[in-house]
């Protein structure tokens, strides 16, 4: 297994808000490599490695294929490829589709949950139906984290809510909390101490829930280029 710590985090609907705010709020000197997966058409041009450098402190960028995964770099996935990791390098891969989506979010968390094991952090942010459950069930039975948005803070609930239904989920969070503890469960894992206890900490946000009539100038922007299902 590999000493380098992997924050996998997968989106779909609405998903392009919630990843750049989450990546907005990373520490400039954040210690683990953070790979995302939005669902894309398998035709066209991602500006999502575009959008989220300019959100935040963390360098991101297109993944390539045979690159090695460094600490705090954001690594996005690519149209009509799965974004995957085999010994601490990217692979992009032409499997077939899951959940009808290439790049899909299960091929990504199963394949960093074999690669990092108990050092891989998953993150399911807003969409609908159910990708990103089974990927995350694979993360934590090799020993990994498993981090879920409150649904009740995500423009589309479903995959929140089917994580939370079917995985022993460690933390439910909304966004302004979550870079705070990701950090912390990092910081955890590189501790020589670590004894890591997995629990859920549920945080309700007040105030009201966006509407899909809300998406950012960004989601607008990539509309036609970021479809989500």
């Amino acid at each position: 297994m590999s000493d380098l710590t992997v924050v996998a985090i997968g989106a779909s609907a609405g998903g392009v808000q919630s990843v750049k705010d989450l990546v907005a709020m990373l520490p400039p000197h954040f210690p683990a490599a953070v790979l995302v997966v939005i669902h894309f058409p398998p035709t066209g041009i991602s500006v999502l490695a575009d959008i989220l450098n300019r959100a935040g402190p963390l360098p991101a960028v297109e993944a390539v294929d045979g690159e090695r995964l460094k600490p705090g770099r954001i690594y996005t996935g690519v149209p009509d490829r799965h974004l995957m990791v085999e010994d601490g390098v990217i692979r992009l891969s032409r499997g077939p589709r899951e959940n009808h989506c290439r790049p899909a979010i299960d091929a990504l968390f199963r394949s960093v949950a074999h690669a990092i094991g108990p050092r891989s952090i998953g993150v399911v942010l807003s969409g609908t139906l159910n990708d990103g459950t089974a990927g995350l069930i694979e993360i934590k039975k090799l020993g990994g984290c498993a981090v879920v948005q409150d649904p009740k803070t995500a423009l589309f609930r479903e995959m929140p809510r089917s994580a939370i239904q079917a995985v022993s989920v460690d933390y439910v969070l909304p966004l302004h909390d979550m870079a705070r503890v990701l950090e912390q469960i990092v910081q955890e894992l590189d501790s020589p101490e670590h004894d890591r206890v997995s629990h859920v900490a549920s945080t309700a946000m007040e105030g009201t829930v966006m509407t899909p009539d809300h998406k950012s100038a960004d989601d607008r922007v990539i509309a036609a280029i970021l479809k989500s299902r």
